[in-house]
């Protein structure tokens, strides 16, 4: 019993193998745009760090790009997050926020200094998307980033800044450093940003007053 449970098992895992490979060679091949597309998706579910160049090389496709980061996320291996970090001084407008967006989706630390300097982009697709981005870090660092920006933050992107700041404040909540996202919260109250930031704010530090 135990030697046909090995073999099933076995067999599966060549069978996954073989598929990733097969998916792989679809995207090196000539096919159809939505052979591509599919075989992105299947390395959504199988994809391994044998896929991850193959897939990087796409995120300079306006096509395929959007698939490709999709099928990236889901890949635990840290050599997505190098291919990710490496985009950013390629890529450029909504290729560039995809990608960022991804990042903040795989909550890259290492990805922080760099987010922090897209902050300041004159693209305010791109802007924003580094402030969500930093905001899902949910790290004191990503705060202080966003928090340092505000300044400048031009009104048409003050949104974006606050809800990351909102977000790193919810994260740092959920980690138990309850002290720190109060802080955050408190110093919200004193922007001059929309009404329901400020009302945001004011309800996140009232429950979370020392």
């Amino acid at each position: 019993m135990l030697t046909n449970t090995l073999n099933i098992a076995v067999t599966a895992a060549a069978g996954e193998q073989d598929s990733e490979a097969q998916l792989i060679e679809v995207l090196q091949s000539n096919a159809a745009l939505k052979e591509k597309l599919d075989a992105c998706r299947g390395l959504a579910r199988v994809g391994s760090k044998a896929a991850v160049p193959v897939l990087a090389a796409l995120l300079e496709d306006k096509q395929l790009a959007h698939m490709a980061r999709y099928a990236l996320e889901t890949i635990p291996d840290p050599s997505v997050d190098d291919a990710f970090r490496a985009a950013l001084g390629k890529l450029q407008g909504n290729l560039l926020a995809g990608v960022i967006g991804s990042i903040g989706v795989r909550r890259d630390t290492k990805a922080v200094e760099s987010l922090t300097g897209l902050l300041k982009s004159e693209d305010l697709v791109v802007s924003q998307a580094a402030a969500r981005a930093l905001g899902n870090m949910g790290t004191l660092p990503a705060a202080r980033a966003i928090e340092s920006a505000m300044a400048h933050v031009p009104e048409a992107s003050q949104l974006a800044f606050c809800e990351g700041l909102f977000r790193c404040a919810e994260k740092l909540r959920d980690s138990g450093l309850c002290q720190e996202a109060w802080a955050i919260y408190d110093r919200m109250r004193q922007f001059k940003a929309p009404h329901q930031v400020i009302t945001g704010a004011h309800r996140g530090a009232t429950e979370l007053r020392p």
